[in-house]
């Protein structure tokens, strides 16, 4: 694994662009043809999904921010983030394939960016953070690359892992993201169904289960969601917010809370278990909730 902060070029040496380039779709089914449980998706999102998941980034607070990318991919989600913050504005890159991480160390946009926003790209799994950190140089500032950040924007194909991993990476999303801090993620539409009747049972229950953790995370921290219908598939983006401190979650998937936020874990239940009914409809307005099972099944790698 490697941690590297990538370095500011002018950018007159390279021109902006905001979409993948030929050779990253080509790298993108190539990597998921070969590894296609940590890929989770054949192709990289489109313009409207990745506008949906940096919506914490672009309606900000007037004061410099950090952002954690994980599972960037090729790059679609993170160049648009280097081309939205603002100098003083720190990003964190983590992307554990390391094809798609030499791409990234030498994408023009992200060399490109503004001066004075930070980069670092470790290539290494989340659940790695923070030991994946190389000691700190000499000189350097200490909190130049926070381990807490205000925003998280999330690219990993939850539905593809078994629900305890599910679990333990959005506990770790929890205590990485300051109080307050916003998330974000996507799922494919109508997966569900389709994952039941071309894997099997045993997967299909395993996805369903994945798919119920999500929902009960939702209810508890969701702001709203929007569906991005002219992505290839139709994809839905959640946006969810960290409250004051961390969560412990129990055995059965849902978190665990203080006393002090008891009524609103008594609401957050109750919604939890319309969520786990299989019903259809939803609504793609930003704080409206959806009850659709399926909406958040085969979550792909985000900025792929």
């Amino acid at each position: 694994m490697t941690n590297e902060r990538l370095h500011h070029r002018p950018e007159s040496l390279s021109p902006r662009y905001s979409s993948p380039t030929g050779g990253d779709h080509l790298l993108f089914l190539a990597e998921a043809l070969r590894t296609f449980h940590d890929t989770g998706a054949l192709a990289p999102s489109g313009p409207e999904l990745v506008n949906a998941l940096v919506v914490p980034v672009t309606s900000r607070p007037n004061r410099p921010i950090s952002v954690l990318e994980v599972g960037a991919g090729t790059g679609v989600v993170t160049r648009r983030l280097a081309q939205v913050l603002r100098p003083g504005d720190r990003l964190h890159v983590v992307e554990a394939n390391p094809r798609f991480a030499d791409r990234l160390r030498e994408d023009p946009v992200l060399a490109a960016r503004r001066p004075g926003v930070g980069l670092r790209l470790s290539a290494c799994r989340v659940e790695e953070l923070p030991e994946c950190h190389p000691p700190t140089p000499a000189g350097a500032r200490t909190d130049e690359f926070p381990e807490r950040y205000d925003v998280i924007v999330s690219g990993l194909p939850f539905t593809n892992f078994e629900p305890a991993q599910v679990r333990d990476i959005l506990d770790l999303y929890l205590r990485l993201l300051t109080p307050g801090g916003e998330l974000t993620y996507f799922g494919y539409l109508g997966t569900t169904t389709a994952r039941t009747l071309t894997s099997g049972p045993r997967r299909g229950a395993r996805h369903r289960a994945v798919v119920r953790l999500l929902r009960r995370f939702e209810a508890a921290y969701g702001l709203g969601e929007r569906t991005a219908w002219r992505n290839v598939p139709p994809a839905r983006a959640y946006l969810l917010r960290s409250p004051g401190g961390r969560e412990v979650w129990g055995s059965a998937g849902s978190p665990v809370v203080e006393p002090a936020d008891a009524a609103k874990a008594a609401d957050a239940a109750t919604a939890a278990k319309a969520r786990d009914r299989d019903t259809t409809g939803a609504t793609s307005t930003r704080g409206t909730k959806t009850t659709s099972a399926e909406s958040t099944g085969g979550a792909a790698p985000v900025a792929r």
